[in-house]
């Protein structure tokens, strides 16, 4: 069954959590003995209604303050297809964990409440989502209940929004009037928008087309491990086991090992559910090849006549993640999929006020939550694609080289 990865976005108190919490009750996604959970947290606050937002805001202090800080991953499947929600935080301050649930996802929902319209927030968590090449954006205009249930209030959110979001690189934007604290169009049409001819939420995340955001033109294939099992029935058996960042790998095809510039042909594809003619991203397999050739983790293998820029010299796009800036000159683990070397920061060229979209160059100074763009230099070389091309190729993490945490997130740019 098709697996499809969504974050929330949006400022504060719009409502992510609620969408969330109602999407996962009204689709019968959740068992009795959390609702009954979460039943008797709402009386001991003095609600009159269920809090839903409580079935995602597990951390006490969210559920003190009725905000989300931490993304809460929550996992539902339909007949149809089957879900990871990323529920993000809303507050600037937070900004790093929304790219963190955002960086894998197919598709964001935007949430904007009905009373204020695009708001800053709003257009930050946009940018970011445009930034990290989400194929597909719904806006949830939330809390429709609080204007009774206008047209016109929906209409001029979708035009303001669509103002703003034609200076973004976003393919697919839909938009759905909805109220999470009602449940109109998140699982069930509303009786109270008859106007609305759309699809629920919950439809529309069904049959929403996913299939062409994977890159299926340039075949990579990151080795995390080698197989070899040692037993008398694979006495010689040598599989190079992952999952397939871009394009489609078959038997008898010819490939390229990287960085060694090795060639072979592959010999068979295996699965979890046994051997297969084809594979493509995101398939995990493990590959075996007709030539017994030198390859390890963190090693490519590759299309013939079709490899990806092998490169010490990366122009990257930051957010980065520590409390503290970078220090001058230090030395940070770069881990590019299964890949990890060491590496500097040799340059900052300049910080993204995401507010305005202007580039700061007189600006050196790096916070947390700060996007910036950056020159970075590697001891041995990654093999690379765009961000643009391959979002699994195409990124990186910078990890501190003595405490071991990760101080950024990057995305590889070839220009601008």
């Amino acid at each position: 069954m098709e697996l499809l990865r969504f974050t929330t976005a949006g400022s504060v108190d719009d409502g992510k959590s609620t969408l969330i919490g109602r999407l996962l009750y009204d689709s019968k996604s959740i068992f009795e003995d959390q609702i009954e959970a979460v039943k008797k947290s709402s009386e001991r606050k003095g609600l009159q209604h269920v809090d839903l937002s409580l079935l995602t805001d597990g951390l006490r202090s969210e559920r003190e303050q009725g905000i989300t800080i931490d993304v809460a991953y929550r996992y539902f499947a339909t007949p149809k297809r089957k879900f990871i929600i990323a529920d993000t935080p809303g507050h600037i301050q937070y900004t790093r964990n929304m790219v963190t649930g955002a960086s894998t996802a197919n598709l964001a929902l935007v949430l904007i409440d009905a009373r204020h319209g695009v708001i800053e927030q709003t257009c930050r968590h946009s940018f970011i989502a445009s930034l990290l090449q989400i194929p597909h954006i719904i806006v949830c205009i939330n809390k429709m209940d609080l204007v009774d249930y206008s047209e016109d209030a929906f209409n001029r959110i979708v035009e303001q929004y669509h103002e703003f979001a034609s200076k973004l690189s976003i393919k697919d934007i839909r938009y759905i009037p909805i109220s999470a604290l009602k449940g109109d169009n998140v699982v069930n049409e509303s009786e109270h928008m008859p106007w609305y001819k759309g699809s629920s939420l919950l439809e529309t995340l069904e049959t929403i087309h996913i299939g062409s955001d994977y890159n299926h033109n340039d075949a990579r294939f990151p080795v995390q491990t080698v197989i070899r099992p040692h037993d008398t029935k694979y006495h010689d058996y040598r599989g190079y086991a992952g999952r397939i960042a871009g394009g489609i790998f078959k038997t008898g095809d010819n490939i390229v090992a990287l960085p060694s510039g090795q060639t072979s042909r592959i010999k068979s594809i295996d699965t979890f559910n046994g051997p297969v003619a084809e594979a493509f991203a995101p398939m995990s397999v493990s590959i075996t090849l007709e030539d017994d050739i030198d390859i390890g983790r963190g090693d490519m293998i590759v299309a013939e006549d079709n490899e990806p820029t092998e490169t010490q010299d990366l122009d990257v796009m930051l957010c980065w993640m520590r409390t503290k800036g970078p220090r001058p000159g230090a030395k940070y683990f770069i881990k590019h999929t299964s890949r990890e070397v060491m590496g500097i920061i040799k340059e900052v060229v300049y910080k993204l006020d995401i507010n305005t979209m202007e580039k700061v160059t007189d600006d050196q100074n790096i916070k947390m939550n700060d996007m910036v763009r950056v020159k970075i230099r590697t001891v041995q070389p990654l093999m690379v694609d765009e961000y643009s091309k391959n979002r699994v190729t195409g990124s990186l993490i910078l990890i501190d080289d003595t405490t071991n945490e990760t101080v950024a997130a990057g995305t590889i740019q070839f220009n601008g």
